[in-house]
């Protein structure tokens, strides 16, 4: 298949990296057989190189080439592939040959750091509540939170689908009547940064996300995109295998 000087990856990184299955998903796949490398039935830590042929179910598996965006979301765009109300979307700012899907959802209001990839091992992984990676927002309200509403939404805040987890809060200072904040969570429920301030009592005025895992919104332009650094991938690889 290769010799020892040819780069390798174990045969489930290579299937989730295709979209065939999560990394888990493809540990069963091998474990029942359907897998074969070179026309070998598989085994678990079974190592690929660049010339293999790997079927699943007797089709053959092509790797396909991941591409990992950092967009800068401006506000009245909706975070979907298509909006049947005619409104402009995220994808509309995207310019790429490969099928990128957003990771996770922005409201339109809502501005600021959005990732899209084409890995939905990856995508899959940032996105679920069990891996817990935290997002931060940079959050304007209405009023000037005390004491007791900031360690209310340090603590959890009870809500219609249930109290929420406990978050970071930083004060960062006041803004013409206002406060702006600095919040971390690490759910991903609809809307949940103000609902959550808007129980405390402090409407939210301004959103924007300005971290999603190790991962900083910096000086990107609004309405721009970059495409990640390896070392930033790898980064929100290790912040999924944390949680």
């Amino acid at each position: 298949m290769s010799d020892d000087t040819t780069p390798t990856v174990r045969l489930n990184r290579f299937l989730a990296q295709s979209g065939i299955a999560s990394r888990r998903g493809a540990d069963t796949l091998i474990a029942e057989g359907r897998v074969r490398v070179d026309g070998v039935v598989a085994k678990p830590g079974t190592q690929v190189g660049p010339n293999a042929v790997v079927t699943v179910n007797g089709v053959a598996v092509e790797e396909e080439r991941h591409v990992y965006l950092m967009m800068n979301k401006p506000e009245g765009f909706v975070t979907t592939l298509s909006d049947e109300k005619g409104r402009p979307t995220v994808m509309d700012l995207v310019d790429v040959t490969e099928r990128v899907v957003p990771v996770g959802r922005l409201d339109a209001a809502t501005s600021g750091l959005l990732l899209l990839m084409n890995d939905g091992a990856l995508a899959n992984g940032l996105a679920h509540p069990t891996h817990g990676v935290p997002k931060t927002y940079r959050v304007v309200v209405r009023g000037l939170p005390g004491p007791t509403a900031v360690r209310r939404l340090e603590r959890g805040v009870e809500l219609d689908d249930g109290k929420t987890q406990p978050a970071v809060v930083k004060v960062i200072g006041t803004r013409s009547g206002g406060a702006e904040l600095e919040i971390t969570i690490k759910e991903g429920r609809n809307r949940q940064v103000r609902r959550m301030c808007a129980e405390v009592g402090y409407p939210v005025h301004e959103l924007e996300r300005i971290a999603y895992g190790p991962l900083r919104l910096s000086r990107l332009q609004v309405g721009s995109c970059r495409a990640l650094r390896p070392d930033e991938v790898e980064a929100l690889r290790e912040a999924v295998a944390g949680g």
